[in-house]
């Protein structure tokens, strides 16, 4: 069976699939990371999902050889804004979710553009390190 996209694994399949870096890497789309930043918010929190996104992903990256592009700002900012919209939704799961708040996926770097002044995805600093927004805190 051919895989088409992520969602043909179970939360815990693409976790696990991720964490020990062995998901293709044409299935880690930015719908994908949301995913993963929803997955670990709901089972580990917050706090705990913004480590191990920043830790799996920089780890992920570098299996692939791909050095320059994490970017620990962007990672936690992902789920930072993942978390802000989890709590407002009254959907209970990720692809509900997806179809409450549809910007996640078509719109994300104008929500980053709401809390950063700046072009934080090419900023040098907020690749090395967590940069707190300087118009709008999350």
């Amino acid at each position: 069976m051919r895989l088409k996209d992520h969602h043909q694994y179970t939360d815990d399949e693409f976790e696990e699939l991720f964490k020990s870096f062995k998901l293709k890497p044409g299935l880690f789309s930015h719908e994908a990371h949301l995913r993963l930043a929803y997955i670990h918010i709901r089972k580990y929190g917050r706090e705990q999902a913004e480590l191990n996104m920043c830790e799996q992903i920089k780890g992920y990256a570098e299996s692939l050889d791909v050095y320059d592009k994490f970017n620990k700002t962007v990672t936690i900012a992902s789920v930072k804004a993942m978390d802000h919209y989890m709590k407002k939704a009254t959907s209970r799961n990720f692809s509900d979710l997806m179809k409450e708040f549809p910007k996640l996926l078509t719109n994300f770097k104008d929500i980053l553009g709401k809390h950063y002044g700046f072009n934080v995805f090419a900023d040098k600093r907020a690749k090395q390190e967590f940069v707190e927004p300087d118009l709008l805190p999350f």
